[in-house]
């Protein structure tokens, strides 16, 4: 069936086609968005265009101005020294110059002489294993005491009364050793406060101070009084930063106090505590200096000498500063090889660590 055509002979469907063209809709042949772009590779994240180091020193400098007295104080008073870590392979005369760098250099070498007369002395080994002890007693009563104590101020409703307990606590930190060795000597040593006590109802005092067998918990509970604070204020900072709103969904949810304190506070607080266990870890031979070298006569060598004793002793006072330089070196290296394994292990179990490798 033909269609009906109008005066100029054509159909109706013809003319509603006529009018200019539509624009194309797709890309146009030629240009960039007719190319199509590279695919990134699987699993790979964008590229970034790293900033030039003018631009990046324009916008970070003030950073570096606000840290540069920190860094000269790591490079004056701990990288450059550890130069000096050479003499634990010499055979070092102080009188071979007229400088401490001239009698270096002119000292001669001797390879690993002065870790082999270290190795051979039995007060080396008896100040490792006092060390190794101490470390250990606490490492496993001492560390966990700042998490509780900070768990439980979290706790306290009143603010104020939250203040005066951290503030009592924290306060210590700030005292000397020799005034907290002052402290205890006056409340638990022969003639202190306890003594009498002991002596006023017939009773035989208590050898607190100058018992070797009880030294370890005697440093330990002054380490303890004095530092606990300073952990607690740590740890009150890492629970500030857990979400409240976890607090809230796990209360919807039906769990209690215990509940909420083992899936919601210890999760949140485990960062940190892998941090400052990787830290302790690295001083596991740093036990102190000051208190043990203060209390060192009272007990006897046999129960208070440690690392640090030891290398004063043999360094300063024998002036042996080969085996004592060999000592701290090798003090030094245990150190960050267990702060690398403790890292590597965090890392293992889905922990950040201390470090990322880049």
């Amino acid at each position: 069936m033909k269609g009906t055509t109008d005066a100029g002979g054509q159909s109706p469907a013809v003319r509603l086609q006529d009018g200019p063209p539509e624009p194309p809709t797709g890309p146009v042949a030629g240009s960039s968005a007719a190319r199509p772009l590279p695919a990134p590779a699987d699993g790979a994240p964008p590229t970034r265009r790293r900033a030039s180091f003018g631009a990046r020193w324009r916008r970070d400098w003030p950073l570096l101005l606000m840290a540069l007295p920190a860094v000269l104080l790591l490079v004056v008073f701990h990288y450059v020294p550890t130069l000096g870590n050479v003499v634990a392979f010499k055979d070092y005369d102080q009188w071979s110059g007229d400088t401490a760098i001239e009698a270096i250099l002119n000292s001669r070498w001797i390879g690993f002489t002065n870790f082999a007369e270290l190795f051979a002395d039995s007060q080396f080994w008896d100040a490792l294993r006092n060390t190794l002890l101490i470390t250990t007693f606490q490492l496993v009563f001492f560390f966990p005491l700042p998490i509780a104590l900070a768990i439980l101020l979290n706790s306290v409703v009143s603010t104020r009364l939250r203040g005066f307990v951290q503030t009592v606590v924290y306060l210590p930190h700030f005292f000397s050793w020799v005034l907290v060795i002052t402290f205890f000597l006056q409340m638990l040593g022969g003639s202190g406060l306890l003594a009498q006590v002991l002596r006023d109802n017939g009773l035989e005092p208590w050898d607190v101070m100058t018992n070797p067998d009880t030294f370890i918990l005697l440093v330990s509970s002054e380490s303890l009084w004095k530092d606990v604070g300073w952990g607690t204020i740590i740890f009150l900072a890492a629970l500030t930063a857990i979400d409240q709103s976890l607090y809230e969904a796990a209360a919807s949810d039906g769990a209690n106090r215990w509940r909420r304190l083992w899936h919601v506070t210890l999760p949140g607080l485990r960062p940190v505590v892998v941090l400052l266990l990787i830290l302790q870890l690295g001083n596991a031979l740093s036990v102190g200096f000051e208190q043990f070298i203060l209390q060192r006569d009272a007990v006897g060598r046999q129960a208070a000498e440690v690392l640090d004793t030891y290398v004063y002793h043999l360094g300063l006072l024998t002036q042996d500063y080969g085996v004592g330089a060999a000592a701290g070196l090798f003090k030094a290296v245990i150190g960050l090889i267990l702060i690398l394994v403790a890292n590597r292990v965090a890392r293992r179990f889905g922990e950040e660590g201390v470090f990322v490798r880049s």
